[in-house]
C-alpha cells in the first residue's frame, strides 16, 4: 500500500508480519515504488540505502549501471503479483520473457544443512551465504526466494493490489487466498464503490 495512505503488513511489528522471510525481499523490492505518489526509492540515494540496509545488501547505488535492470525486475515481479491477485489478468508474454532473461543469468547453487535438507542459495562473493554485492547478487537472492516459495506453495500468495492507483505488494494469508486488494477497508471499498456507481449510471 502506498506510503502516504493505508496501513499494511509491512508496517506491522515483525512478529505479526505474515510474509515468509524469503518473500519479504521480493515484496519490499516491488514496494520501492509508490504508484500513488510516484516516489521511487531506487531513484534516490537515501531510499536505496534504506532498502539495502534493511536487507543486508551492499554495492547498490543510483548511478550503478545495473539499476535500470533492477527496475525492470521490480516491474516484472509486480506484473506477476497482479496476476496472482486477479487470474483474469495474465502476465504479458513480453514481461514473462524479460523476467526469464533477467533471472536466467543469476548464479545459484544447491546447499545442504546438517539434517540433509537442500536449499537454493545465491553464489555470492566468498561463497554461499557471503555478503550480497550489487544487482547480480540481489537478483540471485530474488530468484532463490521465488524458487523456494514456488516449491512450498506460498508464491501465489504474494500479490499486488488490484487497485490501479495502488499495486502495492502484500502477502495474502486468507484461508482461500482470494484477496484482491492490499487493504479491503480502503482499496477494496473504493473499488466496490466505483463498481456500484458504474452500475447505477448504466441503469439511469
Amino acid at each position: 500500500m502506498p506510503q502516504g495512505g493505508n496501513v499494511t503488513d509491512v508496517e506491522q511489528p515483525e512478529d505479526r508480519d505474515p510474509t515468509p522471510p524469503g518473500l519479504r525481499l521480493v515484496r519490499d523490492l516491488i514496494n520501492t515504488l509508490d504508484v500513488a505518489t510516484g516516489a521511487d526509492a531506487l531513484a534516490t540515494a537515501d531510499g536505496l540505502a534504506a532498502f539495502t540496509r534493511e536487507h543486508g545488501l551492499t554495492g547498490l547505488e543510483p548511478a550503478k549501471p545495473g539499476l535500470p535492470e533492477l527496475v525492470r525486475l521490480r516491474e516484472g515481479l509486480r506484473a506477476v503479483c497482479l496476476a496472482h491477485a486477479h487470474p483474469g489478468t495474465p502476465v504479458p508474454p513480453e514481461t514473462a520473457a524479460e523476467l526469464a532473461g533477467l533471472l536466467r543469468r543469476t548464479p545459484l547453487t544447491v546447499v545442504f544443512d546438517a539434517t540433509g535438507t537442500a536449499a537454493l542459495e545465491p553464489v555470492l562473493p566468498g561463497g554461499p551465504g557471503g555478503p550480497a554485492t550489487g544487482v547480480t547478487a540481489l537478483t540471485a537472492r530474488i530468484a532463490a526466494a521465488v524458487a523456494a516459495a514456488a516449491a512450498d506453495g506460498t508464491w501465489a500468495r504474494l500479490k499486488a493490489c488490484e487497485a490501479g492507483d495502488c499495486h502495492w505488494a502484500y502477502y495474502d494469508r486468507s484461508p482461500a487466498a482470494r484477496r484482491r486488494w492490499c487493504d479491503m477497508a480502503v482499496c477494496g471499498s473504493r473499488a466496490k464503490m466505483r463498481t456500484y456507481r458504474a452500475r447505477r449510471s448504466s441503469r439511469s
